[in-house]
């Protein structure tokens, strides 16, 4: 059975409540697997609640097993996450924005799991790269233009020959 990542809020008296999750298998199983599906991490989330509104503060460490993309060769991902939301008491439940999500004054529980869930995958880098690869990666790159707009030299700019008779005219 899957341990439960929500907070009781309709309990909670004023003032700071400060809980400790240890994040496993079981969470990544809950909470889905597609960008990590393996790692260890310890989260503690601290419940400020107010009359209006909870101030809730994320604090994630720990190491997501991931596979490299150059080699498929397991590494460890070391993430150190600290997120601030704010959830206001609200008619309906909805995000105003990534800070601050409005839920109902009747709202039993506060579902911190999926949130920890997105933060960690958020830090996971689009390409997972062994350490063991991370400073030629650097170095391929460094110094060398990726991109460039123009079609051949800009010293050798063409100029116009009326626009010429027409710096004369000054």
């Amino acid at each position: 059975m899957a341990r439960d990542f929500s907070v009781n809020i309709l309990g909670l008296s004023k003032g700071v409540h400060q809980f400790e999750f240890q994040l496993v298998a079981d969470f990544f199983e809950k909470y889905g697997q597609e960008v990590v599906n393996k790692g260890k991490f310890a989260a503690t989330v601290t419940l400020d609640k107010k009359e209006t509104f909870i101030d809730a503060d994320f604090k994630i460490e720990g190491n997501a097993s991931l596979v490299c993309d150059r080699s498929l060769d397991d590494f460890n991902f070391p993430v150190s996450i600290s997120k601030k939301i704010v959830f206001k008491y609200g008619d309906e439940a909805k995000e105003v924005s990534d800070e601050i999500i409005i839920i109902a004054h009747d709202q039993q529980r506060l579902d911190v799991g999926q949130l920890m869930y997105e933060f960690i995958t958020l830090e996971i880098p689009i390409k997972k790269l062994h350490p063991r690869f991370q400073d030629e990666t650097e170095d391929e790159t460094e110094g060398k233009i990726i991109y460039s707009s123009s079609t051949g030299d800009a010293d050798e700019e063409i100029i116009d020959p009326r626009w010429e008779k027409l710096k004369k005219l000054k």
